[in-house]
């Protein structure tokens, strides 16, 4: 399958579906609490502060990302988090376009401005591709390594 018959859409909280909601919330849990055996809360007050990412093939959700603006998680940038592929597609590219897009749904809705992210260590090499540099020493969130990382006004 190739990436490029994603359809993809950005919506706030509000205009989601119930159906869109549970499909984004079990593409996240499948991925962050049982693929990667990590509890923790998954759902955590910034949903409805967000704008939401998600790509769909054939109908079915492949992709996700959440776009938190200024001030949610951090008070002088924009932030994306929970960036999701579905395993069985992660090797088509997708990631990659699933950033490209996240990228310039934050110049389109907020305009030209920092972008900080809370990364999985393991991924600092494929979120430098997209110009995010890290800052700070690493840590650990849910028992995870993390780093945080951050791309100057996109």
């Amino acid at each position: 399958m190739s990436s490029s018959n994603i359809v993809w859409y950005c919506k706030s909280f509000n205009e989601l579906s119930g159906s869109e909601l549970y499909d984004i919330l079990q593409l996240r849990t499948e991925v962050f609490v049982v693929e990667q055996n990590c509890v923790y809360q998954e759902c955590d007050g910034k949903d409805q502060k967000a704008w939401h990412l998600a790509g769909r093939l054939n109908g079915e959700l492949v992709a996700y990302s959440r776009i938190l603006p200024k001030g949610v998680s951090y008070p002088n940038s924009a932030s994306i988090g929970r960036v999701v592929v579905k395993q069985s597609q992660r090797m088509n590219q997708i990631g990659i376009d699933l950033m490209n897009q996240s990228i310039e749904t934050i110049g389109q809705l907020l305009g030209k401005q920092d972008i900080t992210i809370s990364a999985q260590q393991y991924l600092t090499a494929f979120y430098q591709k997209f110009g995010f540099e890290t800052y700070g020493e690493p840590y650990l969130e849910d028992g995870i390594p993390h780093i945080g990382m951050k791309k100057a006004g996109n």
